[in-house]
């Protein structure tokens, strides 16, 4: 990758009359990398990308693409970028073919339009009205549109919303093949298992901030990994256990629960606690039906992180009940 970020965002904010919907953001996207953009609806992740398209000037901070602002030096810039945003409006009278030759006749340097059309798996749609499409081919119309002009960088605005789960492998298959040959993906997704699938760094937007950015692993590291079982006598009979009757964790960072007579452990120290639970339950003639131990997992991170902002909103609503 090179020292200089094809993507750049510095103290970015953006606002909607008094309505602040990006907050001071800071990002980079180098070429090659994919960076996904997570966050529940309204978390300001459209506003921040579109920003980034050069859609939409920054009402402070300073972005840039490709080494120019994409709003202000747009005709250097837009040649070198494809969008995809969540509904790109085509005609629905025209068919696919038409569509994306219409598209084709836009770009500088497009790509053959039957190889675009078949790197989607929309061949076989190619004389079918737009307006015929189901929800999914129309997204898929939309992605080859947006890789047509042979970008350098890419902007995926929730790419796979209403894909069947075989369209969204292949689409994931193709985001690959881009990022091999050196494109840079800015992607906005609520599936977290895209991110984790897809992304080399992941952002976290919060109420227009970034509030945990890094490496899947970077950004659930703060979480504890997790032990789960249920426990059964030789027969296969099952055990009552109370929280006090399990072991003690050498890196227990939230108690034990059970629940439905399924146990739960979180633990910072996985390895040496699952030791512990296996010793415990040899120790008593127990079986761990069902036995899991894993990391924390993107949607764990993901969940505890909104959990907290709920919190601090509930405190400061509280705090202003106090003061009024």
């Amino acid at each position: 990758m090179t020292a200089e970020p094809i993507v750049s965002v510095r103290g970015a904010r953006r606002r909607y009359g008094a309505f602040e919907a990006v907050r001071g953001v800071d990002l980079e996207v180098r070429r090659g990398e994919l960076v996904a953009l997570l966050g529940v609806n309204g978390a300001g992740k459209t506003s921040l990308v579109e920003l980034a398209e050069g859609l939409a000037p920054a009402d402070a901070g300073d972005v840039r693409v490709l080494g120019h602002d994409p709003y202000r030096e747009r005709r250097r810039v837009l040649a070198r970028v494809g969008i995809m945003q969540q509904e790109a409006g085509f005609s629905s009278d025209l068919t696919t073919a038409e569509t994306a030759r219409m598209w084709a006749g836009t770009l500088s340097r497009p790509r053959p339009v039957a190889d675009v059309l078949d790197a989607v798996g929309l061949t076989h749609r190619a004389d079918v009205r737009v307006g015929s499409l189901s929800g999914g081919e129309r997204r898929r119309l939309d992605l080859a549109l947006a890789i047509l002009g042979d970008p350098e960088v890419l902007f995926l605005d929730e790419p796979t919303t209403g894909l069947d789960p075989e369209s969204r492998q292949a689409t994931w298959r193709l985001v690959r093949s881009l990022l091999a040959d050196g494109v840079t993906v800015l992607l906005t997704t609520h599936y977290l298992e895209e991110a984790e699938a897809l992304a080399d760094r992941i952002a976290i937007m919060q109420a227009g901030r970034i509030v945990r950015s890094g490496t899947v692993a970077e950004v659930t590291a703060a979480e504890p990994a997790r032990i789960e079982f249920a426990p059964r006598d030789a027969d296969g009979r099952k055990v009552v256990v109370a929280p006090a009757d399990l072991p003690l964790l050498s890196g227990s960072a939230a108690g034990a629960a059970v629940e439905r007579g399924r146990v739960l452990l979180r633990t910072e120290r996985l390895q040496d606690d699952l030791e512990t639970v296996l010793r415990w339950a040899r120790e008593r003639g127990l079986c761990l039906h069902g036995l899991e131990a894993r990391s924390a997992s993107l949607e764990q991170a993901f969940l505890a992180l909104a959990d907290d902002a709920r919190g601090a909103d509930a405190r400061g609503a509280a705090r202003q009940e106090v003061t009024a």
